[in-house]
């Protein structure tokens, strides 16, 4: 029979890509945990990992044991889970990944489902889009909030949550006019604190400039929000922030918040789950929780 604790290292080794990282978060020491993928290997009789000097992926095979090893460790965490929810609450830890855009409203969802299930703790990553869709499918996360078309049908329920819209933040050194509106023309002209080019959000602001036939200067790129609201607030910049952000933030200091026209821009941003992973109580909990009546 196959052993659980070979098919959870089976699923590191995957997540991780490295042999020794893979048996560290296994808490075990490299030796033992090769030998339990070998041992995987001997118990299905077929070559699971490429062999090399270093991880150099897993065979068609080994792929397919992968996902049937994750569908087998979500029934398993279902059933701990729909045991531990019988006594009367849902118990477990949820991870939640969200575009930078969403992580507002990611700590928005955390609180709401917390006061409705106590017994969740949810952990709150913040990452690209694209490292949403493989994180949801080698297991690394339960659920995520990401633009909807940077996810695909196939293996993930989508639902649509809000439209994302945008706004500048400028500092009043910038802005002596206290302009209420600003098209994003004129907003390139401006010095602009933006996040780094493979962020999804810098790819839409990128091709909203160009479809206005303007070149934005951008004097800093970072990977979060936060930065470019201190450096902003700073007078280095500004910088444009969805709107959901910005409401949960409040009011600034020395800038001014300006909306953005010509054009109004939204991007709808949804809750993506895995449809293997249907059932499991924490991740019911959270649909219930943003998607109330669907």
């Amino acid at each position: 029979m196959l052993d659980l604790r070979d098919l959870e290292c089976l699923v590191a080794l995957t997540r991780q890509r490295h042999f020794a990282k893979a048996a560290e978060t296994c808490g075990m020491s490299q030796p033992a945990f090769s030998m339990r993928i070998r041992n995987l290997e001997e118990r299905l009789d077929t070559q699971i990992v490429k062999r090399g000097n270093r991880f150099q992926g897993l065979t068609a095979e080994g792929q397919t044991i992968v996902n049937h090893a994750l569908g087998i460790l979500d029934q398993v965490r279902t059933l701990e889970e729909e045991v531990r929810a019988a006594k009367g609450e849902v118990v477990g830890r949820l991870v939640l990944a969200a575009i930078p855009t969403a992580t507002a409203f990611a700590a928005h969802v955390a609180h709401r489902l917390r006061e409705g299930n106590p017994g969740i703790r949810t952990r709150i990553e913040s990452t690209t889009s694209l490292a949403i869709q493989q994180g949801i499918e080698d297991g690394r996360f339960d659920a995520g909030l990401t633009y909807a078309d940077a996810a695909s049908a196939d293996f993930l329920r989508i639902d649509e949550l809000y439209r994302e819209k945008y706004v500048l933040l400028v500092p009043d050194s910038l802005n002596p006019g206290k302009s209420a509106s600003m098209t994003w023309a004129k907003a390139a002209e401006l010095p602009l604190i933006l996040l780094e080019p493979e962020m999804q959000n810098r790819r839409i602001l990128d091709r909203i400039f160009e479809e206005a036939g303007v070149e934005p200067d951008v004097v800093a790129e970072t990977n979060g929000f936060m930065a470019a609201v201190v450096m902003a607030m700073q007078g280095m910049g500004a910088t444009v922030l969805p709107q959901v952000l910005v409401e949960a933030l409040g009011t600034f200091d020395r800038a001014a918040l300006v909306s953005l026209t010509d054009p109004a821009v939204e991007r709808a941003v949804c809750l993506v789950t895995p449809r293997r992973g249907q059932g499991i109580p924490v991740v019911e909990a959270l649909r219930r929780t943003v998607l109330p009546g669907r």
